[in-house]
């Protein structure tokens, strides 16, 4: 996005972007903090417990687990406006997704 101090566009270039490594995440919280004016979304990555065995040592296993860990990918904070451009920013990518793949992700339109 440009900003516009004084008047003037600025334009601004992502650096390093490609530099980043591309993380897998499948887990979200959002907060909202109404006295900061803020919302945060923390994104993590959960893997699910590997269960070996038959049905029952499976079910056995899956007994003993107290928890699933997140591993936090990154936690951010947006003013309302940003958290707006962030929505259609995503709206838009999922829509051109959904044109060019289908929307049920395996290249069928459902």
């Amino acid at each position: 996005m440009d900003e516009e101090p004084h008047g003037r566009a600025i334009p601004t270039t992502w650096i390093g972007a490609e530099d980043l490594p591309v993380l897998f995440v499948n887990t979200f919280v959002g907060q909202v903090q109404p006295q900061e004016k803020a919302f945060y979304l923390t994104i993590g990555q959960t893997v699910p417990p590997a269960l070996l065995g038959t049905p029952e040592e499976q079910t056995e296993q899956l007994e003993q687990i107290a928890y699933v860990p997140v591993k936090p990918v990154a936690r951010l904070a947006f003013t309302r406006s940003r958290l707006e451009e962030l929505i259609a920013i995503l709206r838009t990518n999922l829509d051109q997704y959904d044109q060019i793949v289908g929307e049920d992700g395996d290249g069928e339109q459902i």
